[in-house]
């Protein structure tokens, strides 16, 4: 049985995520993952809304949580972490550190600000010797929106 974190914020309800989670669910019938979802900040023009960052986080991650297990997928938590995905990692390593897999999921390059960050070089270099599966997702369901109009997240 193998157990997957599955890092996504905006991405976390993509069709290309949902199916790359079938494709490992399909290969593993016993496969179990985590949901993490960091949390992202949703800022306006002046100022970012805690309050309103952790609403949205929770949210994407209840909603991809919903979508996994509607899959038929085993989905033991969906949680929210710090707003750099490689920080969220890093913590939830420190609560778990039996995942035999990290599924990344970002915006296609170009795009992604992970990417930009080099999120997946950098959490292979945390993990060593660990499977760092990329997934590209090029579209997403409509997003979590923000309690007031002024706020958009980066």
């Amino acid at each position: 049985m193998a157990r997957y974190l599955v890092i996504a914020h905006q991405t976390a309800e993509s069709p290309e995520l949902l199916e790359r989670l079938r494709q490992l669910g399909a290969a593993d019938s016993q496969a179990e993952f985590t949901i993490l979802v960091p949390a992202t900040p949703v800022c306006n023009v002046w100022v970012c809304d805690e309050v309103e960052t952790a609403r949205v986080a929770r949210e994407r991650a209840a909603g991809a949580e919903e979508r996994v297990k509607g899959q038929g997928l085993r989905v033991l938590a969906s949680r929210v972490g710090d707003a750099d995905p490689v920080e969220a990692l890093r913590d939830e390593l420190m609560r778990d550190d039996s995942y035999e897999a990290i599924v990344i999921s970002t915006f296609p390059p170009g795009i992604s600000r992970w990417l930009k960050m080099d999120v997946l070089a950098r959490a292979a270099r945390l993990l060593p010797g660990r499977q760092i599966i990329s997934v590209i997702a090029s579209s997403v369901p409509a997003p979590v929106e923000a309690s007031h109009p002024a706020a958009v997240q980066p």
